[in-house]
């Protein structure tokens, strides 16, 4: 007799080896640590197999796990398709999404299509901006969901990805072999402070070429090899390229990617958040397209 696997214990399953563990797991699926337990030991006990190796702090598929998590996501997403076709005449209306400029690129295209076709009545207006302005809109009720990238995460948000900060500027440039070593950045940049700060620690002398609050002028000073730039390994944009400096330049920290909701979000805001935890979650690509915006 043919038996049902449990979608919701699949998703459980989904959602802990793309968050690593069973914690993260639970926040994002708004369950108990423990109901996410249960789950997965019955979809384990279901099929006979293990599925999850437990042997190391970071949960990872097992060998079954691998090629059940294949399928478990095909399924899940077949499930969701159907789900929103079916209902998505219920949820009509805006929700407003917050992105700072540098994260815009890869990931949030791919989120807006995908919730488009789920919910097609419903708008999303996208506010890209720094990270300072976009949690003080999201403070005042003008965003349901913001990304921001911050050196940690403040109450209520979840952190998705952490990335290092990288030395950026013209192909084949010599701007980075100058001193003062010559910098570009937008007046509101969150990474510019910390950037000054580590050169200064290193005794490298530097000077602000660009004080802009025009990302096109930073672009075009970085690009044209009169300045250097700082952006998050994987948003390089095409015309500039990572500096090979060879220790020359300080090694920069690295920044947290972090989600904040709305405190009572609806079915279309939840899901917009789910596409865009399963964006950044371990594992999938987050290398910059061919896009000509620098990063702020």
């Amino acid at each position: 007799m043919p038996r049902n696997l449990d979608l919701t214990a699949l998703r459980s399953f989904v959602t802990i080896v793309d968050a690593g563990g069973v914690t993260r797991a639970a926040g994002f699926l708004n369950l108990t640590q423990s109901a996410v337990s249960m789950q997965m030991r019955r979809l384990e006990d279901g099929l006979g197999v293990q599925l999850l190796d437990r042997s190391s702090r970071k949960l990872v598929p097992t060998a079954a796990g691998e090629q059940l998590l294949s399928y478990a996501r095909r399924m899940l997403g077949l499930n969701d398709e159907v789900y929103g076709l079916l209902t998505q005449a219920r949820f009509e209306g805006e929700l407003t999404l917050g992105v700072p400029h540098d994260i815009v690129y890869p990931a949030i295209p791919q989120v807006l299509q995908r919730f488009a076709a789920e919910f097609p009545n419903v708008k999303v207006r996208l506010l890209s901006s720094f990270t300072r302005i976009l949690k003080e809109q999201f403070g005042r009720g003008e965003a349901d969901v913001i990304l921001t990238t911050e050196d940690g995460v403040e109450e209520g948000g979840v952190s998705l990805a952490e990335l290092q900060l990288v030395w950026v500027g013209a192909p084949g440039g010599q701007a980075w072999r100058q001193r003062p070593l010559p910098l570009a950045y937008e007046q509101r940049c969150i990474f510019r402070k910390g950037v000054q700060e580590r050169l200064d620690a290193a005794g490298i002398p530097w000077t602000l070429t660009v004080d802009s609050d025009n990302t096109r002028t930073v672009e075009a000073t970085v690009s044209a090899d009169l300045a250097v730039h700082t952006v998050l390994e994987g948003t390089e944009p095409r015309h500039v390229e990572r500096i090979s400096h060879g220790g020359a330049l300080p090694e920069l920290g690295r920044l947290k990617i972090n989600l904040y909701q709305g405190h009572v979000p609806s079915p279309a805001s939840e899901r917009l958040a789910q596409l865009i935890r399963a964006a950044y979650a371990p594992g999938r690509p987050r290398s910059q397209p061919k896009e000509d915006l620098m990063p702020a």
